[in-house]
């Protein structure tokens, strides 16, 4: 592949998905990526600043820190591959980050967020960090889905909904009860009403 394929095929991957999901909204998609990317700069800056605790004789920054460039790279490498265009294979993982499920880069980022900051607590490993780990929870609130409309939702909350096994209406009328916290709190002493703690 020549250098100005590379380039081509990199310029145009942040604008479309190699899977279509519609259902996802453009501000979380585009704030996710964003989110990554400087949080993948400044884990990356940071990390370099903790690396310098080995000259303190702390260890424990000095793994934290190279951890934090780790991730800061691994977070990079899949928002913005266009960072490391002269590295051969970073194009083929960010296509196969981008054909996984929402869930699975929601996972890795709050995982790979976490051991920096417990190794060496500071501002550094915390902003730096705590970038790629808001960055897993866009993602991670992105693998919910879109929210269902607000005729949906009341159509599941009415008493007359569907149920989802059968397909008939429920008539059940204990399916709209709720107990009763007062009967529960004092454990139906003295005062429970007739029905078994349960309101309508």
């Amino acid at each position: 592949m020549s250098f100005s394929e590379r380039l081509a095929g990199l310029m145009a991957r942040p604008g479309q998905d190699n899977v279509p999901r519609d259902d996802v909204p453009w501000h979380l998609k585009y704030g996710g990526r964003a989110v990554g990317i400087v949080g993948g700069f400044f884990a990356i800056l940071f990390g370099l600043y903790n690396c310098i605790g080995i000259l303190l004789g702390d260890v424990g920054c000095l793994v934290g820190g190279i951890l934090e460039i780790l991730a800061g790279f691994v977070v990079l490498a899949i928002e913005a591959p266009c960072c490391f265009i002269f590295i051969d294979h970073v194009q083929q993982v960010a296509e196969k980050a981008d054909q996984r499920p929402y869930w699975n880069r929601a996972a890795l980022y709050c995982v790979i967020a976490i051991p920096p900051v417990v190794l060496c607590l500071g501002l550094g490993s915390l902003f730096g960090c705590g970038l790629i780990f808001v960055t897993g929870m866009i993602y991670g609130m992105m693998s919910l889905g879109k929210k269902g409309t607000r005729e949906d939702m009341a159509a599941m909350a009415s008493p007359n909904a569907m149920s989802p096994v059968q397909g008939v209406p429920s008539t059940d009328q204990h399916s709209t009860l709720m107990e009763d916290p007062d009967s529960v709190i004092c454990g139906n002493a003295g005062g429970s009403s007739g029905n078994g703690g349960l309101v309508r």
